[in-house]
């Protein structure tokens, strides 16, 4: 063979793609992304998606929120805005609305000890506060384990993963009365080595709804505190459990106030409805503004690294509503509008459940329940009848989206609730 053959011939093996990537196996779905999929095939009249963790109106439909309306015109009609790179941190403005927003006011917010960063909203923020821990924090073993409750945010699992840290499940939800599991949760705090990172849900706990009371998390606090533990709290539904974003930071100010090391991840996706903007924030607590400029500028490392600069668009909405009193007070009245809406289905279901369709067994959980989700305590085989028969997507933990429910769809799902609880 020539020597213009053999580089013919290995130039071919090299342009063919199936010898490099042959070997890549099939990634499986992601069970809630899966379902908004079949949910868009179903032809049938009577389809519900109850999957989807978005807001949606009384009509089933996307709502964008007056107040974003407002700022969006502001934005397109403002000849100082322009599509230049923002800095690494993000949009400072927005930064420090966003920590106002959570932290109130908070001594480490006075003092300069809070460390904020513009993120890929709150899965951004996620993976962010999880690579930086993992490179600075020093975890009590070599395993670098962060404790994440039972059960969570199935993409917890991943992102911690990726960022290189191990994880491990503390009890938080009770089956069997479909309440907290303060007792196990506490018993996970306290047998957990001292200074071990734990993973908190800050409100509207995503997937069960169900929420610690002020008391709890003040016992919770106090065993964080006796423990030295780092309470990393992901807060994505700030102002969807009472309408009210300060009540829905208990939590986060409460143990900021107590002194316990901490990170918050927040998220504008669902309290401001620019899921698809990306806006979201990362803040760090620190124990002095040296230590402070020295934790900035590693996540500015990070972020370098990753996408160097952060959108702008979404995160200039946000600033406008939480700076601007107009747009703020209208921003309240809409995040009370879609609160209100959810609590009203739930009293409906629930009103549903127990007094026209008389449905074995207690439905006061559905009730007592915070939030976009609800666990209603059916099993996968129950939840696969209510999608085959009722065309009713859901997840097959039981978890339902209450946003998905409107007048026109809710008594249909508690008809089918109803059968597959009888298994009529």
């Amino acid at each position: 063979m020539s020597a213009a053959d053999r580089s013919s011939t290995i130039a071919s093996h090299l342009s063919t793609p199936a010898t490099v990537f042959a070997h890549v196996p099939m990634s499986p779905p992601d069970p809630i992304l899966n379902l908004a999929a079949k949910f868009a095939k179903d032809q049938s009249p009577d389809k519900v998606n109850l999957g989807v963790g978005a807001y949606r109106d009384e009509n089933g439909r996307p709502w964008v929120l007056p107040a974003v309306r407002q700022a969006d015109e502001q934005l397109l009609n403002d000849p100082s805005v322009n599509h230049e790179y923002l800095p690494i941190k993000g949009l400072a403005t927005f930064n420090a609305a966003a920590a106002q927003l959570m932290f109130g006011d908070s001594a480490a917010l006075k003092e300069g000890r809070i460390v904020s960063h513009q993120t890929l909203s709150g899965t951004g923020a996620n993976h962010l506060g999880a690579k930086f821990i993992e490179r600075f924090y020093q975890f009590p073993t070599e395993s670098k384990t962060i404790y994440v409750c039972d059960p969570t945010w199935p993409n917890h699992f991943a992102i911690m993963g990726e960022a290189g840290l191990t994880v491990q499940k503390y009890p938080y939800y009770d089956s069997k009365t479909l309440s907290l599991d303060i007792d196990g949760l506490l018993r996970g705090v306290n047998e957990a080595p001292n200074g071990s990172v734990f993973l908190l849900h800050a409100c509207a706990h995503n997937p069960s709804g169900v929420d610690p009371t002020p008391e709890q998390w003040r016992q919770i606090a106090d065993a964080f505190r006796a423990k030295h533990h780092f309470a990393f709290f992901d807060s994505a539904y700030q102002g969807f459990v009472s309408g009210d974003p300060d009540h829905d930071a208990l939590a986060v100010r409460l143990f900021e106030s107590s002194g316990i090391p901490m990170l918050v991840c927040q998220s504008f996706a669902k309290n401001a409805g620019l899921y698809g903007e990306r806006a979201g924030a990362l803040h760090v607590i620190t124990a002095n503004t040296h230590e402070a400029a020295a934790v900035s500028s590693q996540l500015d490392r990070i972020t370098r690294s990753e996408f160097s600069m952060p959108p702008a668009y979404g995160v200039r909405l946000v600033e406008r509503i939480l700076t601007q009193p107009a747009l703020r007070a209208e921003w309240d009245a809409n995040i009370k509008t879609m609160s209100g809406r959810i609590i009203e289905m739930r009293e409906s279901l629930f009103d549903l459940l127990t007094n026209k369709y008389k449905t074995p067994g207690s439905w006061e959980h559905i009730v007592s329940q915070k939030g976009m989700f609800s666990f209603l305590g059916i099993n996968p085989e129950q939840c696969q009848r209510m999608e085959d028969e009722g065309h009713i997507y859901l997840v097959k933990t039981g978890r339902i989206s209450m946003a998905g429910l409107n007048p026109g769809n809710i008594d249909h799902v508690a008809k089918w609730i109803d059968r597959v609880v009888r298994n009529a």
